[in-house]
């Protein structure tokens, strides 16, 4: 989303109340924005090698560092959401939702869900 990343990062460059605010830059490759945002030199770009379990911890280390976020690990955090999927996936077949509907759910929805995982406890199987 390089233009959305564009106006975040001009807004903080130049408005005063935006100076303090942290940008998280994902990249696949380290160095390979380079070749079209020289503009970010001196940023740190964090590189995941296109692996996932590498972003969440990027992402939680940035949370951790700049948002003071709670201090688990980056395994406990992927486990969790494991937690969560397989929750979710048996609450969808149980609802009569087939496995293309639960893999094409929509993010507002799936929020909706994490949200209601977390307030029964986080339990691990649908009951």
């Amino acid at each position: 989303m390089p233009f959305e990343l564009g106006l975040d990062y001009g807004c903080r460059q130049f408005l005063e109340e935006r100076q303090d605010k942290k940008i998280l830059i994902l990249e696949e490759k380290q160095h390979r924005y380079q070749a079209a945002l020289s503009d970010f030199s001196g940023c740190d770009i964090q590189a995941h090698g296109n692996k996932f379990d590498s972003a969440v911890r990027k992402v939680r280390n940035w949370l951790v560092d700049e948002a003071g976020a709670e201090k688990l690990g980056a395994d406990g955090i992927l486990g969790r959401y494991e937690d969560f999927q397989g929750w979710y996936y048996e609450k969808q077949m149980a609802a009569g939702f087939s496995e293309a509907d639960i893999k094409d759910y929509s993010t507002k929805e799936l929020l909706e869900e994490m949200v209601g995982w977390v307030d029964l406890g986080k339990p691990i199987k649908y009951v």
